[in-house]
This record gives C-alpha cells, structure tokens and sequence, in this order.
C-alpha cells in the first residue's frame, strides 16, 4: 500500500488539531487588544483552554505596550512546531494565504519567517470572516444577540468603523462590509506572498 494512503489523514489531523489551537490563542489575544466582554461565555471558554500554555509562557515574555506578547509568541511556536512535524513527514510545501510555501526547502530560520506569513494571514482570514459573518447575521436574525454574535461585532468593528467615515449607507444600503471585505483580501494579497518569498532561502 502507497504510503500516502496514511500521510493524507494523518495530515488532516495534524492541521486541523495544531490550526484549531493556534485560532483560539490567537482569539484570546485579538479580543483582549479589543477589550471584549471577558465574562461572555466564549470568551471563558477561549481563556480556560489556552490559559496552562501561556502562564508558563507569561514567566519570560512580558507584556509589549499593554498587550499579550506571550499570546503572539506562542502563536508562532505552534506554527513553527507543525511546520517542522510537517517537514519530517516529507510534505514539500504548504498553503499561506492562497501561496504554495516552500517548508521542505527552507532553512529553519526561513521556517520562522514562514510562521510570520502564516499567522499575518490568519490574522486578516480572521478578520474577514467576521465582517462575513456580521454580513450574514444582520440578514437573518437582526437586533439579536448571543455570546458568539458579541464577540463577532466586537472582531468587526475595527474594521468596518475606519470606512465607515469614508463611505455612509447609501438609501439604506451598508456597503462597508464589501469594501471591508476586498481591503481584507488585496492586504493578504500584497502582505503575504513577499513574506513567503522572503522565507524560502
């Protein structure tokens, strides 16, 4: 039997268990810089699944102009960590941000630069697939609220205030959520791929 019978599992399971963690580190860390309600129920979850890693984390790496280092540090750790577990299964490349990545011809401090590219991507996915879901909520169940819609506004609103100054509802219509959405997307475009280049030496 080939022996990529067992490798594409087994890579299912390594990226889905590493990129579940590292979403909800990175969460913890964007609702805290956005001051989310600490006390939604989401949030709590958030908090108790990440919190063993980063109080260890916390001992070494301080705080950097009031926010959690420790959070982006780890983060970056876990990338690097799969990477590396995906290079010793001989995977060639992996996908950042729409960009086939180079991870099995990189040097290890390549790999790094490649984990930058990773979670930069991840952060504006992030962002993304809030303003989307907002989108979709505001048509099914507007002026409703429960602890996943809280936090999803709250991941929002930096987006969409900055261009709401420049762009008001036209008869009714909020458009900002699309200019937000191709902001989003032409930034992971023209940030990601020099990053991944910069990384594959």
């Amino acid at each position: 039997m080939d022996s990529g019978y067992l490798l594409s599992p087994l890579m299912l399971i390594i990226n889905t268990a590493f990129d579940l963690y590292i979403l909800l580190v990175l969460l913890r860390f964007l609702l805290q810089m956005l001051r989310a309600d600490f006390y939604n129920p989401v949030s709590q979850f958030i908090v108790r699944l990440t919190t063993p890693p980063l109080r260890l984390l916390r001992r070494f790496i301080p705080s950097v102009a009031g926010q959690d280092a420790a959070s982006i540090v780890l983060c970056l750790l876990l990338i690097y960590a799969k990477f590396v577990l995906m290079r010793l299964l001989e995977i060639p490349a992996v996908n950042i941000g729409s960009v086939m990545a180079p991870i099995g011809a990189a040097s290890y401090g390549g790999l790094a630069v490649l984990c930058i590219a990773d979670l930069i991507a991840l952060v504006l996915t992030v962002f993304l697939v809030a303003v989307i879901i907002q989108v979709i909520i505001s048509w099914v169940s507007p002026g409703q609220y429960n602890p996943v819609i809280g936090l999803v506004n709250k991941l929002a609103e930096p987006v969409l205030r900055p261009i709401r100054k420049f762009i008001p509802p036209m008869g009714g219509i909020d458009l900002t959520p699309l200019f937000a959405s191709l902001l989003l997307l032409v930034a992971k475009m023209l940030i990601v791929p020099p990053i991944i280049y910069l990384g594959s030496f």
